[in-house]
């Protein structure tokens, strides 16, 4: 079960990654991507200790530098509409106070 939910979400990751860079520049759908990723992990449930660690990591992995490329890329994109709008649909600060799982 849980090779099956990896490779779930690989394939959920390559389809994002697929439709984000057809749509956005390359540095906002590498964005786009990991964010995705971050904001899965921080939204799973650590229920034992080895899944702790695992969420722990992922989020570590996905998360840093997130909050300052947001406001980089805001501010580089500021002129194309369609960029900002996919972008003010993160949250702007997730890593200060972030709660660990």
């Amino acid at each position: 079960m849980r090779h099956q939910l990896f490779l779930l979400s690989i394939l959920t990751s390559i389809c994002l990654q697929v439709s984000a860079q057809s749509k956005f520049p390359a540095d906002v759908a590498r964005f786009i991507e990991k964010r995705d990723g971050c904001d899965h992990f921080r939204g799973e449930e650590p229920y034992d200790e080895e899944r702790r660690k695992f969420l722990l990591d992922n989020i570590t992995a996905l998360c840093t530098g997130s909050d300052n490329k947001l406001a980089q890329l805001k501010k580089k994109y500021a002129g194309r509409p369609d960029v900002i709008g996919k972008l003010n649909e993160y949250e702007l600060r997730i890593e200060t106070g972030r709660k660990n799982p």
